[in-house]
This record gives structure tokens, sequence and C-alpha cells, in this order.
């Protein structure tokens, strides 16, 4: 027995230990109680003074208790004042309104309404009406939300027809309100559905009549939405932005009020996506007959001056192998726009957001922040200063004072003190970096490891994924009271969060590998990054496969990850997955898939792909979901079970969307952690 026990503990790297017992699930459940109110002079509830002259703000300086402070804008002079002089502060700045869609016309003469779905045109005075139209009819009508021009001479009215009436039914097996089971219908439609269209019709009060459309009339067709309705101030022109279903282009379309001929102001196209719901922007600048307007036709997230008649670029804005992640703020009158950026500073984290301003000619670039760390401002009223406060995931926040005119530092405010929380256990997650599948690229991400860390020991990994290619997922901010990553780190493994090709906001390129391709998931570019992280440090064990979880999007590349990549992750537990695309909603698939739907879907989707499954699984879904169908679970266990394939299927009665989330499904999760991964009885 000796020289085995010493064959053992030689080949051995680490000695075995114990984890997943019930003293490592008590401790998880204990995290947030122990580092809550553990972080000090971390500024909050920045308040600005209706005139932008004084700021004021609350910090925590021990237990239970608070101070308020008073800070001079103009030289950042600070000094602490009695909690009942703390201001309410302005109210914040309303949404931009879309033009009023409405049926009285700007001189309040005339009135349009809808009769038996066509248009009647009422004079206000005499009651007198006109029929404007008479080919409206159910399933086909025109609509009462109509756009006068400012002259009210000419309007534009739509007229509609709807789309599919698709229903999803839920059966709710365990009401709390009685004994029998009870089913909810709602409207879902799905990828390929047919959607409601409009198509914009003008109409010429003098005439009472319409007015025929001619020119690029085509491209009103197939519209997925119609937006940014706006007539020009002499009321010669509406203009109308089409992103037509498919996402593959965006029009910006004027038509001329007097001869009603359509032309192009903006006809962009692209290969894969527009992303629509993230990079849209557009500014009508009126007085100079301009337009702001937002486009990746560079590969990067950029903003550009155009002439709103022609749509000629006058030229770019901003531009660099860069992102604008956001307009903040335009200023007409002086010809300046304020943004968000990421990707700016090339030593530091690319996600990381900052400030900038720049003048509409693109000159004038300025940069607003400064510090290594993702940025929020706070304006004042007047737009002279701001609150900035920045952090990282393994950097206190910091709160500085900074002059908007130039963005230089007024004054530094506060700088968080986390001694107390360090002393209670906490510990940073740690940022980590490695080259991508095409050996050249940075794939970010972080490593999150339990509290009673010991370098001496072996840890399994498991991966936290979210790779839905509307954002991008790894934290960035500071964020002392754990998640459900740190609790399950607690219990003895290494968790990690990756950022792989095909999410959100670094440049065109990366992001189009999602494009008809969801189940990639950026998994080739993960499974590099945690063997880079493992080749690092010995103390991640993964020579016999790593662990895997998501829900949602998370859950679909979770399973993904077992179907293509199996020799390296063994377990996975995928919670309300949007397993095949067909299955889910319409605007999030045909988004990033595309449209019409076409042999890639089914190629991309898990059901098809169920045969090739390796490893443990288990499928988690709330039997009353409304964001992904539950169907879209229930149709990959059908899958397994006609492919003869061993998983576990977990149905939460009465839970929603992330039922994986709630006690009982968080603690089922860990639990199959522990036990196919650990090797070890949970809780014992």
């Amino acid at each position: 027995m000796r020289p085995l026990a010493a064959l053992v503990l030689f080949f051995a790297p680490f000695p075995a230990w114990a984890q997943g017992t019930a003293a490592d699930y008590e401790r998880a459940a204990g995290l947030s109680a122990r580092f809550a109110g553990k972080v000090r002079r971390d500024a909050a509830n920045v308040v600005w003074s209706p005139d932008g002259a004084e700021l004021r703000y609350e910090v925590e300086v021990g237990a239970g208790r608070k101070e308020f402070v008073a800070v001079t804008a103009a030289d950042g002079t600070r000094r602490v004042v009695a909690a009942g002089d703390f201001p309410a502060g302005p109210k914040p700045p309303a949404p931009r309104p879309r033009p009023p869609r409405r049926g009285v016309s700007p001189d309040g003469k005339w009135r349009v309404t809808v009769a038996g779905f066509n248009l009647v045109l009422r004079e206000v005075a005499s009651k007198a009406e006109t029929p404007l139209t008479t080919d409206g009819v159910e399933g086909d009508a025109y609509a009462a939300d109509v756009f006068w021009s400012p002259d009210s001479a000419a309007f534009v009215a739509y007229r509609r027809t709807p789309g599919g009436d698709r229903r999803v039914t839920l059966v709710e097996s365990s009401p709390k309100d009685q004994v029998q089971p009870q089913t909810s219908t709602y409207f879902y439609l799905k990828p390929g559905d047919a959607i409601p269209q409009a198509k914009p019709y003008l109409f010429d009060v003098a005439t009472k009549a319409a007015v025929k459309l001619t020119g690029n009339v085509a491209l009103f067709d197939n519209p997925w939405d119609l937006s940014y309705e706006h007539w020009s101030p002499d009321s010669k022109g509406f203009t109308v932005l089409v992103n037509p279903r498919g996402h593959q282009s965006m029009r910006l379309l004027r038509i001329d009020a007097n001869t009603g001929h359509v032309t192009a102001v903006i006809h962009e196209t692209c290969a894969t996506f527009f992303d629509y719901s993230n990079k849209l922007f557009l500014e009508y600048l009126d007085g100079t007959n301009e337009l702001l307007w937002m486009s990746e036709r560079t590969g990067w997230n950029h903003l550009y001056l155009l002439d709103a008649t022609t749509g000629r670029v006058k030229n770019a804005v901003t531009a660099g192998a860069w992102n604008v992640r956001g307009v903040e703020a335009v200023e007409a009158g002086k010809r300046q726009v304020r943004f968000r950026t990421v990707g700016l500073d090339k030593d530091q984290d690319p996600y990381h957001v900052h400030y900038a301003r720049a003048n509409f000619d693109g000159a004038g670039f300025t940069r607003l922040t400064a510090g290594d760390g993702t940025h929020t401002l706070t304006p004042s009223p007047d737009g002279r200063f701001a609150v900035d406060r920045y952090s990282r995931v393994d950097a206190a926040p910091v709160t500085e004072l900074r002059d908007l005119r130039d963005g230089t530092l007024v004054a530094t405010l506060e700088t968080a003190d986390l001694g107390e929380l360090t002393r209670a256990g906490w510990r940073a997650p740690e940022r980590f970096v490695a080259k991508g599948r095409d050996g050249v690229t940075d794939i970010h991400g972080v490593i999150h490891r339990p509290t009673n860390f010991d370098p001496a020991k072996a840890y399994r990994v498991v991966e936290s994924i979210y790779a839905g290619p509307h954002d991008h997922f790894v934290p960035k901010r500071f964020q002392p009271q754990p998640g459900a990553v740190q609790r399950l780190a607690e219990l003895g493994f290494v968790v990690v969060q990756i950022d792989g090709m095909g999410t959100n906001w670094r440049g065109k390129a990366f992001h189009d590998v999602c494009h008809k391709n969801l189940g990639d998931a950026g998994l080739p570019d993960r499974v590099l990054w945690i063997q880079a992280a493992a080749a690092k440090y010995p103390h991640l064990d993964i020579a016999k496969g790593v662990g895997i979880f998501g829900g949602s999007a998370g859950g679909q590349s979770a399973l993904r990850a077992l179907l293509t990549h199996g020799d390296f992750y063994t377990v996975a537990v995928a919670d309300c997955g949007c397993h095949d695309n067909r299955v889910d909603k319409i605007w999030w698939n045909e988004m990033w898939m595309g449209w019409p739907v076409g042999p890639h879907y089914a190629a991309q989707s898990n059901v098809t792909q169920a045969k090739k499954l390796a490893g443990k699984l288990l499928l988690v879904v709330g039997e009353l979901d409304r964001n992904v169908d539950p169907s879209s679970t229930m149709q990959v266990a059908d899958a397994l079970v006609r492919a003869d394939k061993d998983f576990d299927l977990l149905v939460i009665p009465g839970a929603g969307h992330g039922s994986a989330e709630t006690p009982y499904g968080s603690r089922r999760r860990a639990d199959f952690f522990v036990r196919h991964l650990a090797g070890v009885e949970p809780r014992r």
C-alpha cells in the first residue's frame, strides 16, 4: 500500500480536498449579507442645483452612517452639509418626442378622421366632410395617425395591413388560487411569420385628394419599421426612415410635397445586418438642412454629417478604430455633439465607456474622461460641468468633477475605500486577456475565485456564458455584491466569463461572426481563452473537461458547447434556451439570423444537432416563460429522447423566464456541477 500511496502523491499535482459541502453552500448563501454595507466613501445620489453652480451627493462613512457633501462646481470646493439641506434636484430631461400624429392641422382649420377604414377630411369651421379615400377595407385600412406639414397644406397618412396572429398557449399546472390547471394565451410572432405593413400616402388639402407617389416608391416595400417621420420647416418635403425586413439596408426616403416624387436621401446597404436596436441614430438639423447619421460603413460605428436633401456626406464627425457607443447630446447652436465611446484607449479594456465631444465638421475632438475604467457622466443642467464616476471590476470607484468645455479635471471628489470589504473576505475578479481563433484578436474575460481560494489546490472550471449579439456581457464595473457566478465559485470552482467573437462593440468584423451563425457563440475563442488561463494558472483544472451554464441565449450556447465542443465542455446547465431560432421571438432572431428563414436556421438549431450530445446535461425551463417559448426546450428534450441520449430535465411549475435563477433552480444548478464536475454528492 505504501508504494501505491507514494505513486498517487507523486502524480497528483494538488492534494485532494472537500468541496460542495453543506458548509460551502452555507457560506455561498451568506455572501450578500457578509459584504453588504462594507464600501465606504463611494459617492451616490448626485444632485445638481438647477443653475449648475453646485452639486451634492452622499457617502457611507460607517455602518448606518452617511455624510452629505456639497461642492462648488467652479472650483471643486467641498463642504459637509446637513441631511436636511440635501435638495431634490431638477427632473431628468424628458425623452425626445416623435412628431405628433394628430388629426387636426397646425392651423386648426382641418381635421382628418377615419370612417369605415377610409380617411375623411373635415373643415373644422363648417364641419363639411370630404371623403379622401374609398378603397380602404378591413385588413388594409387607412390610419388616422397623420403627419401634417407645418403650413397645413398637406399631410401624410399610413395605410396598414396586419401581420400574422400567432399565439402561444401556456399551461399553469399549479395555480395558487385553484386546484385545476389553467391556460393563458399571448401574441408571439416567430421568424418567418407575416409582419404588419405600413405604406405612406400623401394628401393635398387644396385638391382634397391623394398625390400619386412616383420615383423610388418600391423602397417603401416590406418595412420592418417606419420611423423618424419629419417635415422640412418649409413644408416642401416629408422624410421617413425605412428599416426593411431582413435588416440589410437603411433608407431615409423623401417625398416631395408638390409632386409626390420619392428620392432616397440615404440608402445604405450591408452584407450582414444593421444593428438597428443599438446603433441607429438620426438627428435632423433643420436650421442648416443637414443630418447627423450613425453608420458602421467603415467597420466601426461612427457619426457623419450629411446634406439633408441629397444625402451627400459632408464629412465624418468621428473616425478611427473605435466605436461611438451612443449620443449623449447634440448642440446645434454650437455645432457640437457629445457621445460615449468604447475602444478609444489602446492601453485600456476596449469595452470601457468613455465620453468625448466633437464638432460637426469633424474637428475639435475633445476627451471628457480619462481614468482607466468604465465611466458614467452626470452633467450639470447647463452642460458646463459633469460628475464622472468610473470603476473596474478590480478597482474601486473614483468620482471626479470635470469641466465639459475641455474635459479638464476640476477636483477628485471621492475614491471609494474597500478596506472593510476586503477584510470581510471579498475578492475582486481577475481580468484576463488571450488571443482568439484568428491568433490576433484579443478576447477579454474575467476569472472568479472563491473567497477561501488556495493556490495550492486544484479547481474545476465553469464558464458562465451569454453570447447574445446585442451587447457584450463580461462585467466591467465595480460590483461588491456577489451574484450567481460568485456563489457558484464559493462551492469550490473557478468560474469564468468571456466575450467571444459575435458579441457587440468590438467592430463590425468581430460582430459579424454571429450572422446566420448563432450556434458559434464565440465558442472557439472561449476554448482558447480558458486554455490560455489554465496554462498560466496551474490551479485551473481543465484536464477532465469544463462546465458551462447560461440562460436564454446563454442556455442555447451552453447546450451548443456540448454538441460542438464536447471534447472540452463536459457538463452543462441550459436554462430557458432559445434552442431553435425558428421557435423564438421574431425580432431578436431575424435581427441576427436574417430573413427569409432558410436552411441556415435548421443548421444552427440545437434540436437538429441533439444527436451529437456528449457529456452531462441539465435542461431547465419555467412552464410560464413568456420570453422564450418553453416549447424550445421541450423540442430539444424530444430530440434527445429520439436520439436515445441521457439527460436531466427540470420543469419548474409557475416559473417564468430565467427559472434557473429562482432559489430552487439555482440550487439544482449548483448541485449538478458539484455532482458531475467535482464528482461528489452536494451538501453532504
